[in-house]
């Protein structure tokens, strides 16, 4: 019995270490202030979005939680103002699986808010469906909106910069792929799919966001609008809350993903830290450079995934 204790405490330490050390990683380690700057945060409500915006908060920026549910936006919303000491943080409802909210949320900001000098496209399911424009639901919440949303905001980004544009995605964009002929049918998976399938489509939505910085990043050459997109590490979140098997999963990896604080640090230096502006449109992970993989970097499949958006999203 005690032979056993003590395989289990080692066992346990090793884990803890491990945790620690090589878990935990690096933190922003930027100084700077946002006095007089505003941040738009989307899926702040929750996660490393809600912990984004607290910092940002803190560094005395006007923070807008952007989430879909208006219940628990505003409960964010006393949330981040107590945690940050903060009376400079708005919530404005955006459900990015629709396009008219996506629209709207853009319209209401323009014309409230004179200022925009980061957009932090943090909002991400895991989830089967379909948006309420017909889109499979991982493409259309994970891509299209922050697509449609970063699109009505260039101008004001153009107005305040230098100006940032932060897109949250995720070392599965490995192995996802664009199978452009099924983007555009939009077949969705039936709801029989298996853990192995759904993960799938997550990973190919997480390419998507990769592709979108690389082709943004062209876009924007000539301005001082600069993007990056990154991988944030494995985190407790609420992303898997839709899911079974990620929830179930979640005890088995704790020893193996970051928290909310550790899992934001990389959105935070991608966001704020000096001298950056020579690497938009690269990809990120671990407060470092990181090269993604190689069909991240097509040129042709971002030029026409970016042109395909635009038709789904009604830009073009």
């Amino acid at each position: 019995m005690i032979t056993l204790l003590l395989g289990v405490g080692v066992v346990f330490g090793v884990a803890y270490v491990f945790r620690h050390v090589f878990v935990k990683g690096r933190r922003c380690t930027s100084k700077a202030t946002l006095h007089g700057k505003t941040v738009i945060v989307t899926g702040s409500n929750t996660g490393i979005g809600m912990t984004t915006a607290i910092d940002v908060a803190k560094r005395g920026a006007r923070v807008i939680l952007a989430c879909r549910s208006k219940q628990r936006g505003e409960a964010a919303l006393k949330e981040v103002m107590r945690e940050s000491g903060s009376n400079k943080v708005v919530f404005m409802q955006l459900d990015l699986g629709s396009l008219k909210s996506v629209r709207s949320f853009a319209e209401t900001f323009l014309k409230s808010e004179p200022r925009l000098d980061i957009l932090i496209n943090n909002a991400g399911v895991f989830l089967q469906g379909r948006t309420e424009d017909g889109l499979e639901m991982m493409f259309g919440v994970n891509h299209i909106g922050h697509f449609l949303l970063t699109n009505l905001l260039l101008d004001r980004l153009k107005e305040c910069e230098p100006s940032r544009v932060v897109n949250v995605s995720s070392m599965g964009h490995q192995y996802g792929t664009i199978d452009f002929d099924c983007l555009n049918t939009q077949k969705a998976l039936g709801m029989d799919a298996s853990f192995k399938e759904v993960f799938k489509v997550y990973c190919d939505s997480k390419l998507c966001n990769v592709l979108f910085n690389h082709e943004l990043a062209k876009r924007l050459k000539g301005t001082k609008v600069t993007c990056y997109s990154l991988h944030p590490g494995a985190i407790k979140s609420d992303l898997g809350r839709n899911s079974l098997t990620l929830q179930m999963a979640v005890p088995l990896v704790y020893f193996f993903t970051k928290n909310t604080v550790d899992g934001a640090q990389t959105t935070l230096h991608c966001a704020l830290q000096e001298g950056l502006e020579p690497l938009s449109g690269r990809y990120f992970s671990n407060c470092a450079l990181k090269e993604p993989s190689a069909k991240a970097k097509d040129d042709a499949a971002a030029k026409k995934l970016w042109e395909l958006s635009e038709r789904l999203c009604g830009l073009a």
